[in-house]
Parts: C-alpha cells; structure tokens; sequence
C-alpha cells in the first residue's frame, strides 16, 4: 500500500456572477489516506495536470503505482511525466468509481465537510479554505479505517496532562480536542 496512490479531480461552483467551475486535483496515498497533493485550477489540461504529478513527487519519492480514471485531462504529456518518473498507471474502467475508491472516498469527506458550507469567490480563496482543511484532514479527523487514528499518527494525551480544550480549524468548520495543562 506504500507504493499505490490515487489521483482524481472534483469541481466546486464559485459565487460569482458567472458560477464559473474551479476544478480540483487531488492526490491521495493509500497507506494511511493520506492526501499527498492538490491543486486548483479553472481549466485543467494534461500539461497542468503532468505539472502537479511532478510537484506532488520528487524524483526518489514517487510511487510505483498511480490509480486514475480515464479523464481527458490525463493527456500524453501526463502518461509520459509519469513514465520518467517510473509510475505505473492503473487505469479505471469508464463509468466505474468504485475502482478508485479511496480517492472517491476523500472527494466525498471534502465535499461534505468543507465545500459545502463555505462560498469560494476564486482560485486563490479555494487554495486557503483547502489547505486549511487538508491540514485538519491529516492531523485531527479520525477515520474508523485507521482505528480511529489521523493519517499523520499523534499520541494518545493522559488525563495527567490537564483539562481538555477546543481547539477550532478550518475557518470554525471544525474542531479538534487536546489536553492542556491548567
């Protein structure tokens, strides 16, 4: 599972007098659902798209295998960037989500639990509220996959460490408890 990671993309209509679509790319590790890499943009291309595979993975930290659909935005450009990088591409069946479910399983949890309760005006707006919850995503949410653990792991906090608090992340979204000392 260390070496297997899934990429694909979602929309989120902006409020502008257009509703114009930002489109965002999303790559995730399936070791621990750790999402490894996104990216915003308003007009997806292979290129684009072969520029985040390179962003996301250094040449000695790529994987061996990449999960993906059959998009259009995964051109030529980006079969070639992922071949020098050494990954090997397992393509979905069309019309088959179930394939990548991991990675359908995040857009889901992003749709639900951030999308859908802020309004984003651009690009830039976008970037912030989703780095913000993919912070959240990989340090507080405990999915019941990962024995209620967050994909980046942390401590079980004692009661001797004092008294519990709030703490408030993705914009007052959502909220995270710690033990404090008095």
């Amino acid at each position: 599972m260390r070496h297997l990671v899934a990429a694909d993309f979602f929309v989120v209509p902006t409020a502008t007098a257009t509703f114009r679509l930002l489109f965002v790319f999303v790559i995730l590790s399936h070791d621990r659902r750790r999402p490894v890499h996104f990216a915003v943009t308003r007009h997806p291309t292979a290129e684009w798209t072969a520029r985040q595979l390179l962003q996301a993975f250094t040449w000695d930290s790529a994987p061996r295998l990449l999960v993906r659909d059959r998009d259009s935005n995964y051109g030529k450009v980006f079969r070639e960037t992922a071949a020098e990088l050494g990954i090997e591409e397992v393509l979905c069946a069309p019309r088959s989500p179930w394939q990548n479910a991991y990675a359908e399983r995040l857009i889901g949890s992003i749709r639900r639990e951030c999308p859908d309760h802020v309004i984003a005006f651009h690009e830039s707006g976008l970037c912030r509220i989703l780095k913000s919850y993919f912070d959240y995503y990989s340090r507080s949410r405990t999915p019941l996959s990962l024995d209620k653990d967050t994909p980046i792991p942390r401590a079980v906090q004692p009661a001797e460490l004092g008294r519990v608090i709030e703490l408030r992340e993705v914009g007052r979204l959502h909220h995270r408890y710690e033990r404090r000392a008095a």
